[in-house]
């Protein structure tokens, strides 16, 4: 395990593979942590890639260097993390690879700097850039359905849930969201020790009420949310990889977010896959890494 500081954050990371290899960053989500990448990795690091898998704000040994900075989990604080550690490291450009939030922080990115990316590998959701203007339009009865865990945290009984039962509420995420998936209690145990960083509640809870418009963001964001609220195409080499079986975000029939996308650009729906893409099915991952790297 490495740390480095980087912008508001010291971020702990793990790096495999030669130091002076093509550096590949790849970005966990909500609520899973960087052993979703352990396999991936491994491939990649023997295909001579630098890999980096940095813990996001809120979870495992990554601190905040300042206790009165905000708790934000906005789309654009996961962003400048992103961007603070690649400049930390000296890292003028890199591959991303990320789902979930992790995705999320690696899309702004994209669309934003993409001169400071090789290219992207997103799951779930392939631009996932939050419309936070129009996030009051209600979606489909079951879409909403699957959201549920969104609107418990919108209250202080979601609040209080997720801090006095997180293993059993995030461990309850993993079994919905992947349902094929059979992990081990082992497994899960191994991520989940990333929630007991002191953050983390605050992290989750500002992200999920923040994407609904429900309560401000951090002023030092706010001209990044400015610049995603108009929806950026990202224009950087991109593969898209959605799960069949993602009990979340299952993958449409139409690909909507193909316009979003104005480079090199593929979606690729595996069968028998959940929402954590990565652990579930790390060759795939990793051979889309590989050809965009």
């Amino acid at each position: 395990m490495k740390s480095i500081q980087a912008g508001v954050l010291d971020i702990a990371y793990l790096e495999t593979g030669p130091a002076d290899g093509p550096p590949v960053i790849l970005l966990h989500g909500f609520p899973y942590d960087i052993h979703a990448y352990d396999a991936v990795s491994d491939l990649l690091a023997a295909s001579g890639l630098r890999c980096l898998v940095p813990f996001l704000r809120g979870y495992g040994p990554t601190r905040f260097l300042l206790a009165e900075t905000p708790r934000s989990g906005e789309q654009a604080a996961l962003g400048a993390d992103l961007l603070a550690f690649m400049d930390a490291l000296g890292i003028p450009r890199a591959l991303l690879g990320g789902y979930d939030w992790g995705g999320r922080a690696a899309s702004i990115v994209a669309a934003l700097w993409p001169e400071r990316v090789r290219g992207l590998v997103s799951c779930g959701t392939g631009y996932n850039i939050q419309d936070i203007a129009r996030a009051g339009i209600p979606a489909e009865p079951e879409e909403e359905a699957r959201f549920w865990y969104q609107y418990y945290f919108h209250s202080e009984r979601g609040r209080a849930g997720l801090a006095q039962k997180r293993r059993a509420l995030c461990h309850l995420l993993w079994k919905l969201w992947s349902p094929s998936w059979a992990f081990d209690e082992e497994t899960f145990a191994r991520s989940a020790a990333a929630f007991d960083n002191p953050d983390f509640v605050d992290i989750v809870i500002h992200s999920y009420r923040h994407r609904y418009g429900g309560i401000p963001g951090d002023p030092a964001y706010a001209s990044i949310e400015a610049r995603l609220a108009a929806q950026p195409a990202i224009t950087v080499p991109a593969i898209v990889l959605q799960g069949a079986d993602d009990g979340v975000d299952p993958p449409a029939p139409e690909d909507r977010d193909a316009p979003h996308f104005t480079a090199a650009y593929d979606r690729r729906i595996l069968p028998g896959i959940g929402h954590n893409l990565p652990q579930e099915a790390p060759e795939a991952f990793a051979l889309a890494m590989r050809e965009l790297g």
